[in-house]
């Protein structure tokens, strides 16, 4: 598909139409993204590794999201940028962002692995590891540390491919990684009893499975072509890509400082509680989990959409733009409805997903907190999605400042604070849970305030360009 083609297509095409195209194949592949993690969890929960090591894997997870942050931003900063140059008419800039971006993904996946493998056991027991649990984590972070490379080039290369159209390839890439995963998981895990070892092996063969199918298309790109030229770094390039990639990287820098934030105090007033240390810990890593997969659902959506957004947004179809707006935004809602009733409901069916607590000393504690959790801490998850999705949309339109502000507003801004001086002010670990719905409630006013005037002005510009047009039409008839 030329550049003629692609300004027909997402300029031109029915809204409903190139949603279901991009969306669909993005969606399926960030939830296998996901399930990477999720399904090591499910084998591990009903192996003898049972409770702690899922506690275990919530205390590496964090460390994976620092490396996805990166991924995400030099990758969504590059497709977005494309998509835009796209709209422009001019490539060439956005196949120097796209070399440089690869470039830097290699640098930055081999500093952190400089960085984190020294520092293994502080990193692990400041992310929550105790003393029952730090030998199983350490066992899964130093496989899954020595394949970061492949893993961060595999989801930044993903993210380009989308924007490339061809979502169905990145699908691909993601679905054939995690089948494989799901084949070797109980074969390391039950097989041949490797443990944490085993489960992070599985990943990580899945990890380069999909890598080697992303790098394949990088062969036979529709939009851009990549040549040595386009290796040789452009900081000017590439600096235009990182600012619309900014938002990505704090979205998932946020998630590892709640993690760090909430495996502290979750331990230190978990400790002091009936429940213990382990329990509140292993359910928030649960929880995360089960939460990555709605966000996925939202974010795939958003995501999938952009290369849409954002072409139209340089075209200046601001129509088009609000159009998708509006249909994302329903999207969202019914996920974040459907999830609400969900966890309100039938929390104890989704903590059982990830086995029967046998390593702990009181079980009916593990399922009591984890009633809790998904019921008062998911409650508004709902404003969650919204306030997610409103920062990657001014990510695709051009704004990196109201991005990186939806961005931090719930997390930064209002929940760590709050997971601080709840428990202090109400006593106990469950206060810790009330601070995710109310910063929900105080992040979605304020993604509101952004999104509503920048919608009416997009309106008012429409409104301007159709008045031009109308003008030079009655000037060609005369």
């Amino acid at each position: 598909m030329d550049h003629v083609q692609t300004a027909e297509f997402l300029g031109k095409e029915k809204i409903t139409k190139l949603m279901l195209k991009f969306s669909i194949p993005c969606v399926l592949s960030l939830l296998v993204s996901a399930l990477y993690n999720i399904v090591d969890q499910i084998f591990i929960g009903n192996s003898e590794l049972s409770a702690l090591g899922n506690a275990a894997t919530g205390v590496v997870f964090p460390i994976f999201i620092i490396s996805q942050a990166f991924a995400w931003c030099f990758g969504d900063g590059c497709a977005a940028y494309l998509n835009i140059c796209q709209g422009r008419g001019d490539t060439k800039s956005a196949e120097r962002a796209i070399g440089t971006g690869i470039i830097v993904t290699i640098l930055s996946s081999l500093l952190l692995m400089a960085v984190f493998y020294p520092l293994k056991l502080e990193l692990l027991t400041l992310f929550g590891a105790s003393e029952n649990s730090i030998g199983y984590a350490t066992e899964y972070f130093d496989v899954i540390l020595a394949f970061f490379p492949i893993y961060m080039l595999s989801n930044m290369m993903n993210a380009v491919i989308r924007a490339d159209g061809s979502p169905a390839w990145s699908m691909i890439s993601m679905l054939a990684g995690a089948i494989v995963n799901i084949i070797l998981d109980p074969v390391f895990i039950f097989g041949t009893k490797w443990g944490m070892s085993g489960a992070a092996l599985a990943t990580v063969i899945g990890q380069t499975v999909s890598f080697i199918i992303s790098l394949v298309y990088f062969f036979r790109t529709k939009t851009f072509k990549l040549n040595i030229r386009s290796f040789i770094p452009s900081l000017k390039a590439f600096s235009e890509a990182l600012k619309l990639g900014a938002s990505s990287f704090i979205t998932q820098m946020t998630i590892v400082v709640i993690s760090l934030v909430c495996n502290i105090l979750l331990a230190k007033y978990g400790a002091a509680s009936h429940y213990g240390a382990d329990i509140p810990i292993a359910i928030i890593g649960i929880e995360s989990k089960v939460f990555t997969v709605v966000i996925n659902l939202v974010v795939g959506i958003v995501l999938g959409c952009q290369p849409i957004i954002s072409y139209n947004m340089g075209a200046k179809n601001y129509g088009r733009v609000r159009e998708l707006y509006g249909k994302i935004l329903l999207c969202t809602a019914v996920i974040g409805l459907a999830s609400t009733a969900l966890f309100l409901f039938a929390p104890r069916a989704v903590v059982g997903l990830f086995g029967v607590p046998t390593n702990i000393p009181n079980p009916e504690d593990y399922w009591t907190f984890g009633e809790k959790t998904f019921r008062i801490f998911l409650s508004l998850v709902t404003f969650t999605c919204i306030v997610k999705m409103t920062s990657i949309f001014f990510q695709a339109v051009g704004r990196p400042v109201r991005a990186v502000v939806a961005s931090m507003i719930r997390d930064i801004v209002c929940f760590i604070p709050l997971i601080i001086i709840y428990p202090i002010a109400f006593g106990g670990v469950e206060a810790i849970l009330y601070a995710a719905p109310t910063a929900d409630f105080l992040a979605m006013a304020v993604a509101t305030a952004l999104t509503v005037p920048f919608l009416k002005q997009l309106g008012r510009e429409e409104k301007e360009l159709n008045a031009i047009l109308v003008k030079e039409r009655e000037v060609d008839e005369k």
